[in-house]
């Protein structure tokens, strides 16, 4: 879906073919041949007339229009209201048209739009509810800020380790033991099975969290533990580098209950390790919900931010080139492999930031790192235009074994864009996960945990949603509920595409965007949504089925399948998987393209197909809900409006009519809930969308096109 601009545009001129009026010339006029080729159009009737009503009940034929063009009661409403039973507004419903930066709310152009549409005898169809695109981000952001605290002498923890097994990692070990992860906790939710089979001296069998740890400082430790007998089990510091203890905790008592431990001593120096130890303990110990923190007055407790974190969960993010070397990710873990030692700068890998960092400040890098063979990296600041340095990271050393390192650096100019690890000099392959970079603030606030972000989002999605909903007053009974939740990359752990967010998104669209699902989490993400659009309706005068759909565009991609249909089939799935969330139906946005090449245009037809039959499957309402389309040539490129040929414009009215006949043959008649048209006319050149392009299936001057055939022989089946 994308934001519509100048649907329906310039004079307003009489002309001989099919005009929205079409008024007959009082007098003749020798036809050029142009127009005499046209003159077919004529015998066609509106296209409403070509759905029949008892067939297709609830079926609703529509078009996309800017609201105030409709509102002005012009022409644009005469060929509204002649052609078409539906509406969609171009970009009036949406989040950014209605809230303005302080949150604020202004439904005007909404209630006019809803007082028109019933004068005209139209319904509407909402677009949207949750979008990640054309929000308020200075708004939404400015509620995500970080709570300001009184330094009144209270203490504040400062988690330095925090573990639930949810993920499915456990810490692995030494010694002979085996590990697990169970659904086995006091609540049923995930922990870490450790089994012992054999007893050995309490050191030999060990587990550890290796990172550094901060000395002169009290390191509080809870965890929940049961075991299968009762023991003991012992956890403490250490410098792996000579194995010499930094710290140990009184020895902890293990019973066949579960029970929660705290427990704390001081870090001396040196410590990189934390370690349990069991290997006198003979049979299972089950382990949940690890925290080591310390505390600080809050005067002096230091906040991370965030300005890249990556787990490459999400694919890949970062960028690199030089000397042949590859960059991959695989099970979640950065590989990045040089074929031979170089000079330093000759393979590099690294991140592009969404904003500058600021000059003077110290920057810290932190990420589990290891190599094929052992050796060092380097890591540095640039600036991308002109590749000035803007400060150089210590020398990072690389070990065969998972080392955690945490390393900082000041940046040292202006203009500081990029990340890199300089790698030339390391010949082998380097695995990195957990990667952040940072900067610190004083804890004269602290950030709102993810609970409090969901709740805080929350409110404000309910409170937009109300809002609309209010300024509608039951009008509008369909709506697309959530719009382009469907990434089109990643793995979601079960073969589909991962939901849009933040983590894979690019630096500009990070920037313009605004990824409710990275807080509302992605299964309650659609979920929360819809309850309060079934809530609020209801409240606000809706008395007719409300029918809610998660629209999305590619759904008929040849290059992978029909990938993003599935996925987004499966991901309806598991929103409603509750029980109580109900999706009604699909929207397909379809803005596609007929080509010229024979063999690609055949593949985008059987993808077309292979989309309604999967959408059929589906059992849910069908809605295409954005239909335009634009023509390539044999050379791949995009020819604009100007210089279409007939035959050329004819093969778009052969494909539109495929489009929608298939879409009747395939969708059985209860699941047909709809086609809307986004372009009425040709997109001038200087469109934000599609711009000069034969988008239209009337042109600029109001006159049907061969599309306009090709549609409405769809729509009566021929």
């Amino acid at each position: 879906m994308k934001t519509i601009k100048h649907l329906l545009f310039g004079g307003l001129f009489l002309s001989l073919i099919a005009c929205v009026d079409d008024k007959p010339l009082a007098f003749d006029v020798e036809k050029p041949a142009s127009i005499a080729g046209m003159e077919y159009l004529n015998d066609y009737n509106v296209l409403k007339s070509y759905i029949s009503g008892s067939a297709n009940p609830d079926f609703k034929l529509g078009i996309a229009l800017a609201a105030n063009d409709y509102i002005a009661g012009g022409q644009v409403t005469q060929l509204a209201n002649s052609n078409f039973v539906e509406m969609t507004a171009g970009n009036a419903m949406k989040y950014a048209s209605c809230v303005a930066d302080d949150g604020s709310m202004n439904f005007d152009a909404v209630q006019n739009f809803v007082s028109a549409a019933k004068a005209g005898g139209l319904t509407i169809y909402g677009h949207t509810l949750a979008w990640h695109a054309q929000q308020r981000n200075k708004y939404l952001n400015s509620l995500l800020v970080d709570k300001e605290i009184e330094d009144d002498g209270s203490v504040i923890k400062n988690v330095v380790v925090r573990k639930d097994f949810e993920d499915g990692q456990h810490l692995g070990g030494w010694g002979g033991a085996t590990f697990d992860v169970v659904s086995e906790s006091s609540d049923g939710s995930k922990c870490w099975k450790i089994t012992n089979d054999s007893e050995s001296a309490f050191y030999a069998k060990q587990s550890a969290i290796d990172m550094p740890f901060e000395a002169g400082k009290v390191h509080h430790l809870s965890f929940k533990v049961k075991g299968t007998v009762a023991g003991v089990l012992r956890a403490g510091f250490q410098n792996p580098s000579n194995y010499s203890s930094c710290g140990d905790y009184p020895n902890i008592s293990i019973s066949t209950e579960w029970q929660e431990i705290n427990t704390a001593v001081m870090v001396a120096e040196g410590a990189k390790r934390f370690l349990f130890s069991y290997g006198d303990y003979v049979g299972s110990i089950l382990i949940d919900d690890i925290e080591i923190y310390t505390e600080d007055s809050g005067a002096t407790v230091m906040i991370p931010v965030p300005v890249i974190e990556d787990d490459f969960s999400g694919g890949m993010r970062m960028i690199g080139w030089g000397n042949n070397s590859t960059r991959t990710i695989n099970n979640e873990v950065m590989e990045l492999m040089n074929p031979s030692a170089v000079n330093p700068w000759e393979a590099q890998a690294g991140y592009d930031f969404a904003s500058e960092l600021e000059e003077g400040t110290i920057y810290f890098l932190k990420m589990k790192i290891k190599g094929s063979v052992e050796g060092s990296i380097g890591a540095a600041f640039q600036k991308s235009e002109g590749y000035a340095g803007r400060g150089d990271f210590p020398s990072i050393t690389i070990t065969t074994d998972w080392n955690e390192i945490t390393v900082s650096t000041t940046c040292s100019g202006d203009a500081t864009t990029r990340f890199l690890l300089n790698y030339g000099t390391y010949a082998g392959t380097l695995y990195i996960d957990d990667l952040s970079i940072y900067w610190e603030k004083s804890a004269n606030s602290i950030p709102l945990t993810p609970e409090e972000k969901k709740d805080t989002l929350t409110w404000a999605m309910n409170n937009w949603v109300e809002g609309m909903m209010k300024a509608t007053g039951g009008y509008v009974t369909a709506w697309d509920v959530v719009n382009e939740a469907i990434s089109g990359g990643g793995d979601d752990g079960e073969g589909f595409y991962t939901l849009q967010s933040a983590k894979t998104a690019s630096a500009e669209d990070i920037k313009n965007n605004f990824y409710w699902q990275d807080y509302l989490d992605n299964e309650d993400y659609t979920r929360i949504v819809v309850a309060a659009a079934r809530k609020y309706y209801a409240e606000n005068g809706g008395t007719a089925p409300l029918k809610l759909f998660v629209n999305d565009y590619n759904l008929e991609s040849d290059w992978d399948d029909n990938k993003k249909v599935k996925s987004l089939v499966h991901w309806i799935e598991k929103w409603e998987a509750d029980g109580v969330t109900k999706i009604d139906g699909i929207g397909t946005q379809m803005h596609v393209s007929c080509y010229a090449n024979a063999a690609t245009q055949k593949s985008k037809e059987d993808h077309v197909v292979k989309m309604f039959e999967i959408l059929a499957e589906s059992g849910k309402l069908v809605k295409i809900t954005e239909l335009d389309m634009g023509y390539i040539d044999e050379n791949g490129t995009s020819v604009k409006t100007e210089n279409m040929t007939e035959a050329q414009h004819k093969a778009m009215s052969d494909y539109y009519k495929f489009i929608v006949k298939k879409y009747f043959e395939i969708i059985p008649a209860a699941q047909q809930y709809g086609i809307t048209q986004w372009c009425a006319t040709d997109s001038p050149s200087d469109s934000g969308w599609r711009g000069g392009e034969p988008v239209g299936l009337w042109d600029s001057n109001y006159s049907r096109k061969h599309t306009y055939a090709g549609f409405a022989d769809g729509l009566a089946g021929k």
